[in-house]
């Protein structure tokens, strides 16, 4: 079967997936026969979960489109922000409640996804396909510091964090995803993700707290799911620092 070759540009951060010197650059790209186009863009590296548009010679495309001689594929990255619906959208709509599952190398991001008040689901132990089950039975964005988890098919939603640094890897989902007005603090449990309630029965509560506890603060919430007790501690003025920060 004859070789053909299409030309690729793919833009912005979906850069970051490619070997250096094909950064922002007209990659030639080799095929035979008629390959699925979203193939086409995996095999050089872009996991299906990062892109959000393919133009092929003036045209959107989704992903089955077969791949032509000599076509001109222009590549983006997922616009959560912006509405291109009059075009071919890669999935039926993103994914707006915001809820998360976030894998074994990520647990300083979900606790402060938390924080902030979004819905993250973690667990240190969970394995590749159990939080793929989880993405898909509960509808829930896949975030990974591991770009292949995002390779597999049935992952519609996904983003590959590029930092290893807390600070910048909220600031990385909060731009993404464009939820900085979004933000709830101090509604999920740090711990296990649970909402968190006012405790209208202080009697409930009260022999679980130290006596200084007990002494200078007066309104307590506990968590819905593992029955954590919180109270406003000194710690959240630096909280309220952090949080208004990310508001901007």
């Amino acid at each position: 079967m004859k070789l053909q070759s299409a030309n690729f540009r793919f833009y912005e951060e979906l850069n970051d997936f490619l070997p250096g010197e094909d950064h922002k650059c007209t990659i030639e790209y080799r095929f035979k026969g008629r390959p699925a186009i979203k193939d086409s863009i995996e095999v050089q590296g872009v996991p299906h979960t990062e892109v959000d548009l393919i133009v092929v010679d003036g045209e959107s495309v989704d992903f089955s489109y077969g791949l032509k001689n000599g076509d001109r594929v222009a590549v983006y990255p997922v616009f959560e922000s912006f509405d291109i619906t009059p075009i071919v959208r890669l999935r039926e709509k993103p994914l707006r409640n915001t809820a998360f599952v976030v894998d074994v190398n990520l647990g300083k991001l979900a606790r402060r996804l938390r924080m902030l008040g979004f819905d993250a689901a973690y667990s240190n132990c969970s394995n590749d396909q159990q939080i793929v089950d989880l993405a898909i039975n509960e509808k829930r964005i896949v975030l990974t510091r591991d770009r292949r988890l995002l390779f597999r098919k049935a992952v519609t939603h996904g983003c590959w964090i590029r930092s290893v640094e807390v600070g910048a890897q909220i600031q990385e989902v909060l731009d993404r995803f464009d939820l900085h007005q979004l933000i709830n603090p101090f509604n999920r449990c740090l711990d296990c993700n649970g909402v968190i309630k006012p405790v209208m029965e202080k009697t409930r509560i009260w022999s679980r707290l130290e006596p200084l506890t007990r002494r200078y603060y007066t309104n307590f919430y506990h968590c819905v799911g593992c029955d954590k007790i919180y109270w406003e501690g000194s710690h959240v003025k630096n909280m309220h620092k952090v949080i208004q920060q990310l508001r901007i």
